[in-house]
């Protein structure tokens, strides 16, 4: 397989694993391969994101275009890093040992922790949005909408390379542990980032937020934890998304 397909199938693979839009049949799974890709779904979730925000803003108010942009965003992932975040939850603040911790996350069943964290971090993205559409000008709504989705989904990528895998048997992110991250992973993190210095100084805050963001969910991380699991890359992801949104609805207004 030359590398140009090699590629293809990687970026194939990545649409396929975070999302529920169709990418081709009998696509290889790819699981180091497509990590650089992360951003890129999140551009194509962003653009699917402000199209749909152009014809559901024609027929409703503000708020409820937000509303249907939020469970826009939950539906086109399938609901797949919400998942991730109730699970990191009841394990996280189970206040049990690490291990009973990683055991509670792998549980299908929902308990009250992720239950709460669920609500709260889609209340804090609906706000987010909701602030964004009401306070930005058309041009920075568009970009807005665009380059968060894959700013969240960058935010995996150094998950990834910062904290080793903490199941000793196979679950939903070992597979993406099978080498160590290169700094070319990282390449196509710099396309939101450019499509950022189009919002001024307000990018320049967004992206140290986002570092920021970044930062101290890993070392929250590696101190309740001292690992990583796909529950909680999907959880950083949800959270990421939700501060990234309320953070540009405060700083329009600036």
């Amino acid at each position: 397989m030359d590398e140009k397909t090699s590629s293809l199938t990687d970026f194939k693979s990545s649409i396929l694993f975070i999302t529920i839009l169709p990418a081709g049949k009998n696509v290889a799974y790819s699981p180091m391969g497509m990590i650089r890709f992360f951003p890129v779904v999140g551009l194509i979730i962003g653009a699917l994101l402000v199209l749909f925000d152009l014809v559901v803003s024609q027929l409703w108010a503000p708020p409820v275009a937000a509303l249907l942009d939020l469970l826009f965003l939950v539906a086109v992932t399938g609901a797949f890093h919400l998942d991730g975040l109730g699970d990191t939850a009841d394990g996280i603040f189970s206040h049990r040992s690490r291990e009973r911790a990683l055991e509670i996350m792998k549980d299908s069943r929902t308990g009250m922790m992720g239950l709460v964290a669920v609500i709260c971090g889609l209340a804090v993205k609906l706000a987010g949005i909701w602030s964004v559409k009401t306070t930005g000008t058309p041009v920075q709504i568009l970009i807005l909408l665009f380059i968060v989705p894959a700013y969240s989904r960058a935010s995996m990528i150094f998950g990834i390379k910062a904290l080793n895998y903490g199941r000793k048997g196979e679950g939903t992110g070992r597979s993406h542990f099978g080498r160590p991250i290169r700094w070319a992973d990282f390449s196509y993190c710099l396309i939101p980032l450019f499509f950022s210095l189009f919002l001024g100084y307000k990018g320049l805050v967004l992206n140290i937020v986002f570092f920021i963001g970044v930062a101290l969910i890993l070392m929250f991380y590696k101190k309740k934890m001292n690992c990583i699991t796909g529950d909680m890359l999907g959880a950083m992801n949800e959270v990421l998304e939700a501060i990234l949104f309320l953070v540009a609805g405060a700083v329009l207004v600036l």
